[in-house]
Parts: structure tokens; C-alpha cells; sequence
């Protein structure tokens, strides 16, 4: 996640992105103003043996400061990540979290790896959580700006890491309001460190140093009545320092520094803003609109020149503007001081906001940044611009497992109502829910895009021709190759329209378009339905070079384990599994492991196995090939119906005729939804007919149904049953009886016993 894309307009920005985001993975240099915390940090040193570090304070109280300077302790090994918005999705959130690490001590590139996949609350800290296990020396990780994150997932891994440290590793958090962490069972344990605002609060020493670094000198009077305003709130005498400094009114009489947003906002405009030039009280509202700053990026928001010059004069002359790295380069406001100039931006300024959101959008879009693009796009609502970037990247954001980041741009325009006036991005929006078995999103988001088109009396010609077929999407195709594109993988019209669909793709598809490749994938498996194994065979062969042509790996991998089924079926061993190999090595060089395109490949390699007489490796493959099983859905029943009717075969080879069964009953509701799937639906009779014939099996974890599978991952978490309801968006008892099925299944009594099983099985992976 951290390896920007190689194809850049301007070479110092490449830099300057590179520096960006290693801001993130470093603590704030030391500042020679800012007052040392040395019994707060010397007590974060002493209790060196207790595990979690909570710092929780209101914005002001000094969280980072004290992280900091605990950082830049000697001998201190601090892993750093400042969390920000765009690390709501726990794939990327978990890679930063290693790359922190990795920043102390490097890891060995096998834990590095696939950190960008999709991925399960257990799984997620675990990976953390490993990467922290291998380092030679204890190690403690800082996650700054908690209060940033609210994405379920990310949370839920905040509190699974905190119960799951490995021994002589610490975890310390810094946030706003409650942190995601199990306090209550920290405590009994004495496993948390705890310091708030009655710790942070400046005591007189401390208050009148800060004063004084300030180059503020007051008789004890007027001293002890701004100590004694400001409640020995850090930022509030500061704020006191420079408004006295500045020749303010100094009427801090009345002046409640307690926090409160809107009082704090007024004096601030009132004694800070007021005391600046109007040049300066422009740069610092139109730069506000970006969380980071840099010279580069603050002369493309304001077309001009010099801001690095400025940045660095107000960093020296203001601790509210704070620098990330020591190089100089990127800087940030301090919270209070960010909202207070946006406020102010939107007051002054309002018509430029959108401007500046779009300057913002095109910059980082040069850099090759399309997360920060997007997320600028839909800040200033500029819905043509978000929906360009979307349509343009949204595949490539897929392929990388940046599922709940482009779920969240998706739902911007949900909730405004905007998806059926962008047809190319609800097809965009269809094609990933599908993929990842969200089906009633899926087809809300396809009737979207293939909603009638809006004449022109009504709506107007400009935008009639938005809808029209001819009409170019971002990536250079035309409208009517996208919605063929949908009609195929969804393979509503049956097997005989998916033939037509894909000329119509493939004749309007950009010829580096990445949708491509899935187009011939699944015309392929329409031809391997009606058991055309030489078209079939043929057209994955096209497949994978269309695949690995534009980086768009999960076709191929789909194409590898097709062509090696269908080698199975000509009983040609070697071949297949020849195929299997260069199949599974896609999935684990390109961590595809977690994606639905890759069932067909650990079915492959159980078949292999299995012809081979290793039946342990061949049950190991099938475990992770079930895992994928939620995600085989009428939304792509071709891919889906393949993949459970070969899985059934498999589990029969191995005389598990209970799994077989399941999955069999799995596939009848896809065919439900989509019944014209050629010979598949009678294949899968011949099977279940086979099946009534042989001993049946007892249940087992193959026997677990797709509900259920679902629940699997939640159960070695610390969640309750009723969170684990609400995160799957079911009822507590419906959680609980699913849960209950489980433990019968695996033939145990207790939660803790299935996960002990799950884990044994293989079901539950670090």
C-alpha cells in the first residue's frame, strides 16, 4: 500500500508523496518550545511491564506531544502510525500498522506480504500482532489520532491486538473520546496505563515555563490569572501567550479554556486571526482544506509560489502548525487551530472551498494518489469529478483489497441520491458488491445502471446523453461495453447471452481497459457450462494475457484453474498440475487468497492432491477454498456454480459426502436465481445422484453452510454475540443459533472449543 503507482507528471512529486507518507510513520520532531513532560514520560518508562498505554484527553491537552517525547526518549523503540480518515479500511490500516514496524526493525518479507487483502478482525491482529512477535528487541506501537477511526473492523482490531500482545510488547493509543479498547477487563487484569486529562493538565511550574518559552513575561498577577483561566489547559496558554504577545486585548477574564468548540473557536479568531495580515489569514483558511501540507501542495492550491518559505516561517514563529519530518517538507495544523480555519474558510470564502477541494483532487491525482483524489473530489461535491476517478481506479482498487475505502465513495453518492445519474459507476458498483457477495447491494446498484434512460424533454438533451450507449466513460469505453460487462458476469439472460455480451464488451472496451480480461474469463467458463472444453481452454488461455498485460491479476488466476480443471477432465495429471502451480503462485504473490477468483485454484490443487493420494494436503486446500464459499453468489453464478459443483466433486473423492451435500444444496440457490447455466444444473443431478449411493459421511466443518461460515471468523474475537449480530447486520439469536450449529457440527460444546477445532482445521488462519 505504501509503493506509490510508478507513472508520475512531475518527479519532485514523487518525492514529496514518498515523504507524505512516511510522515505518517514518524513521531513529530522535538520543538525546543514546547514544554518536556518529564514525569508523565518518566512514568510511561516505569511501567515499561504493563502492556496497554491509553491517553485520552479532549484536542489540546498535549496526546501527541507526550507521545513524542516518550518516542524520542533514548533508547526508546517506538513504532509510530498517525492515523487519518482514509485508514478506515482495515486492509490498509493493518499495512501501515506493519510499515510502522518495519520502520524500526525491518521485517522479513514474508510478513510484509499481503498486507493489503481483505481481511478478518482475528486475522488482522494477528498479523500485527506477528509482525510484532518477530522483532529481536521489545517493541511498543503508537497509534496517534485514534479518534480518526470508525470504521467496525479497524476498531474491533484496535481491541483484538490490546488482548492478544505478545509478551514484552506494548500497545499505546491516543484519541479524543473512549478508546476502542476492552478497559473494564484491562483493568482487572492491571494490564492498562491510564492518563487523561487530571495528567495532563500543565501544573504552575509547567504552565509558567510554557508561558515563558512563549516569550511571554507577565507580573505574578496577571500570571496567576491566565494559570488560572486556562485550567492548566496546554493550548489554552498558549493560545493566552500569543494573543498577549500579539498585542491582544488580553481580556482573559471570563475566557472559559475548558474546550468547548465554539467559545474556543471565537477567541481564537479573535485574538489570533485578528492579529494577522490578510495575505497570511488567506494562506492559512485555503490551505486548511488538506490534512498535510507541503510546499508543492500548498502552491498548487493557492497557483502560486513560495509556500514552502511561508510553512516553514509560521512553523518557527507558531506551535499550532506542527512539522511531520525534519526535513522540513510536510506539516500540519494543530486540530483546534484546522477547524477553526475551515470554519473561517467557509465564512469568508465560501464559493472557493470547492475550488480548492478540486486543486487538492488534481494534485494528488498527478501524484498518483487516487485515495486522497477521490477523497477531495466528494469534499468540495463534485459528484462528475468523483464518479470520473471512481470509474477510473475502482477496479485497480479492488485487485489491492481496498474494499471498505471504495465502499464508502460508493455510498457518498447512495446518499445522495446521485447512483442513477452515473450509470458507468453503478455498473462500476454492482460488479464489486457482487464480488463480494453483497448481493442486495449488487442489484440495487445494477438496476441503477441499467435504470431507462431520461429523454431529453424531461431532463434535457446534455443530460440524456450522459445514458447514451456511445457515450466514453473514464476509462476510455464506451457505456455500452460497461453494462455488457455487467450483463455477462451476472449471466442473467443464461449462457447463450453471455456470448453476445462479450462482442458487445470487447468491441467498446478501451483495449487496456482492465475489465477486459474478466470479459473473456467468464465467456470461458460459459463455454466450459455447455462443456465446450476447447473454446473454454482457448479463451482462458487469452485470459491470462490479458490478465498479466495490465496487471489486473484475479482473471488469471481464474484462468489457471480452469484451464487445469479442464485437464482433469482429459485426465491430463501432469498438465494440471502444472496449472495448479502457476495458480496458487498468483494467489500468494499477489495475496488473492481472501478473493472469490481464487476458489477455483485451492479446488484445483485439492484435486491434484487428491490424484496424487495426499489426502491431508488436498483437505488443507478445500479448507480454504470453504472460507470463499459466502462469496459464491448468483451475482457471478457461472464462476460460482463451477467452483461449488468441482468443490462437491472434490469432497466426494474424499468420501465427504456430507460436505458434497452442502455444497450442492448451495448451488441449487444459486440456480434458483439464475436456472440457464447449460449443463451445470444436470451435472450437479448426475453428482447428487452419485452421492445417494454412497455412506454417509457425519457432519463436519464442510458441512457448514454459508451463514454460518460467516460467523466463523468472529468467534476467536473478543466480540459478544450481540456485536457479532450487529456487525453481520442479523439478530442476536440468529448470531447465537448460528453459532450453536457450529459447535454441533464440530462435535464440541463451547465457543472457546470451536475455535480450538476451527483453528486445528485450518479454518481459522494467522
Amino acid at each position: 500500500m505504501l509503493k506509490v503507482a510508478t507513472a508520475r507528471r512531475d518527479p519532485q512529486k514523487e518525492t514529496a508523496v514518498h515523504a507524505l507518507f512516511e510522515s505518517k510513520l514518524h513521531p513529530p520532531p522535538a520543538r525546543a518550545a514546547v514544554v518536556p513532560r518529564e514525569a508523565l514520560v518518566d512514568r510511561l518508562v516505569e511501567t515499561g511491564d504493563v502492556p496497554i498505554t491509553s491517553v485520552v484527553a479532549p484536542p489540546g491537552y498535549g496526546k501527541t506531544t507526550l507521545l513524542a517525547e516518550w518516542a524520542h526518549r533514548e533508547d526508546t523503540r517506538i513504532a509510530w502510525l498517525s492515523i487519518d480518515r482514509l485508514d478506515n479500511d482495515l486492509s490498509q490500516f493493518v499495512s501501515y500498522a506493519v510499515a510502522a514496524l518495519d520502520r524500526v526493525e525491518p521485517l522479513e518479507p514474508t510478513l510484509l506480504d499481503g498486507t493489503t487483502r481483505q481481511l478478518s478482525v482475528a486475522r488482522a491482529a494477528s498479523r500485527v500482532a506477528g509482525a510484532m512477535a518477530s522483532m529481536k528487541q521489545p517493541i511498543t506501537l503508537v497509534l496517534d489520532n485514534v479518534e480518526s477511526l470508525y470504521d467496525a473492523a479497524c476498531l474491533d482490531t484496535v481491541a483484538e491486538l490490546a488482548l492478544h500482545l505478545p509478551s514484552g510488547t506494548r500497545l499505546a493509543v491516543a484519541t479524543r473520546a473512549d478508546p476502542p479498547l476492552p478497559v473494564p477487563r484491562l483493568r482487572a487484569a492491571r494490564d492498562i496505563v491510564e492518563i487523561g486529562v487530571d495528567e495532563l493538565t500543565l501544573n504552575d511550574r509547567e504552565a509558567r515555563r510554557l508561558l515563558e518559552e512563549a516569550g511571554v513575561r507577565l507580573d505574578n498577577g496577571d500570571l496567576d490569572l491566565v494559570l488560572e483561566r486556562a485550567e492548566g489547559w496546554p493550548v489554552g496558554l498558549y493560545l493566552a501567550a500569543l494573543a498577549l504577545k500579539a498585542g491582544g486585548s488580553g481580556e482573559l477574564v471570563g475566557v472559559p479554556f475548558t474546550g468547548d468548540d465554539r467559545l474556543v473557536a471565537e477567541y481564537l479568531r479573535s485574538e489570533v486571526l485578528n492579529n494577522l495580515s490578510s495575505d497570511e489569514v488567506r494562506f492559512l483558511t485555503r490551505t486548511s482544506v488538506v490534512d498535510r501540507l507541503s510546499g508543492q501542495l500548498c502552491d498548487a492550491l493557492l497557483d502560486s509560489a513560495g509556500s514552502a518559505e511561508v510553512l516553514e516561517s509560521l512553523a518557527h514563529a507558531n506551535l499550532l502548525l506542527i512539522p511531520l519530518d525534519r526535513r522540513g517538507e510536510w506539516y500540519r495544523y494543530h486540530h483546534l487551530l484546522r477547524d477553526l480555519l475551515r470554519a473561517e474558510l467557509s465564512r469568508r470564502e465560501p464559493e472557493v472551498v470547492s475550488q480548492l477541494h478540486l486543486r487538492a483532487s488534481e494534485w494528488f491525482d498527478g501524484c498518483g494518489l487516487p485515495e486522497l483524489a477521490i477523497d477531495h473530489a466528494e469534499a468540495g461535491n463534485d459528484a462528475d469529478r468523483a464518479n470520473e476517478l471512481l470509474v477510473k481506479h475502482a477496479p485497480a482498487l479492488y485487485a489491492t483489497g481496498r474494499m471498505e475505502l471504495t465502499n464508502r465513495w460508493m455510498r457518498w453518492f447512495d446518499d445522495r441520491g446521485l447512483v442513477d445519474q452515473y450509470p458507468a459507476l453503478a455498473v462500476c458498483g454492482a460488479l464489486l458488491f457482487s464480488g463480494n457477495g453483497r448481493m442486495g447491494d449488487a442489484e440495487r446498484w445494477a438496476s441503477a445502471a441499467e435504470a431507462p434512460q431520461p429523454t431529453a424533454s424531461r431532463r434535457g438533451h446534455e443530460f440524456s446523453a450522459r445514458f447514451s450507449p456511445k457515450r466514453i466513460v473514464a476509462d476510455g469505453s464506451t457505456l455500452a461495453s460497461w453494462l455488457a460487462v455487467l450483463r455477462l458476469v451476472s449471466a442473467r439472460d443464461g449462457v447463450d447471452a453471455v456470448h453476445r455480451d462479450a462482442e458487445i464488451a470487447l468491441s467498446g472496451l478501451n483495449i487496456f481497459s482492465g475489465l477486459r480480461a474478466p470479459v473473456v474469463a467468464y465467456e470461458a467458463l460459459a463455454y466450459l457450462a455447455v462443456d465446450d472444453l476447447v473454446n473454454a481452454d482457448a479463451l482462458m488461455t487469452r485470459a491470462v494475457t490479458l490478465s498479466l498485460d495490465n496487471l489486473r491479476i484475479p482473471p488469471a488466476a481464474i484462468a489457471y484453474a480452469t484451464r487445469g480443471l479442464i485437464a482433469v477432465q482429459r485426465d491430463q495429471w501432469s498438465l494440471a498440475a502444472s496449472y495448479s502451480a502457476e495458480a496458487m503462485r498468483l494467489v500468494t504473490a499477489w495475496a488473492l487468497d481472501d478473493y472469490m477468483e481464487s476458489v477455483l485454484g485451492y479446488i484445483l490443487e485439492a484435486r491434484v492432491a487428491i490424484h496424487g493420494g495426499s489426502a491431508d494436503r488436498a483437505a488443507a486446500s478445500l479448507r480454504s477454498a470453504a472460507r470463499l464459499r459466502p462469496l459464491l453468489t448468483y451475482g457471478r453464478p457461472l464462476l460460482s456454480v463451477v467452483a461449488l459443483l468441482e468443490l462437491a466433486r472434490a469432497y466426494a473423492a474424499l468420501g465427504d459426502t456430507a460436505g458434497a451435500r452442502e455444497v450442492i444444496r448451495q448451488s441449487r440457490e444459486v440456480l434458483e436465481q439464475r436456472p440457464d447455466l447449460g449443463m451445470l444444473p444436470g451435472q450437479l443431478d448426475v453428482l447428487s445422484a452419485a452421492l445417494d449411493t454412497m455412506k454417509t459421511t457425519r457432519f463436519g466443518a464442510s458441512s457448514l453452510t454459508t451463514a454460518e461460515l460467516r460467523v466463523v471468523p468472529f468467534l476467536p474475537t473478543h466480540l459478544t454475540f450481540a456485536q457479532i449480530a450487529e456487525r453481520l447486520h442479523v439478530s442476536r439469536n440468529t448470531a447465537k443459533t448460528q453459532a450453536i450449529s457450529i459447535y454441533q457440527k464440530l462435535g464440541v460444546s463451547s465457543r472457546g472449543g470451536a475455535v480450538e477445532q476451527l483453528g486445528a482445521l485450518g479454518l481459522l488462519e494467522s
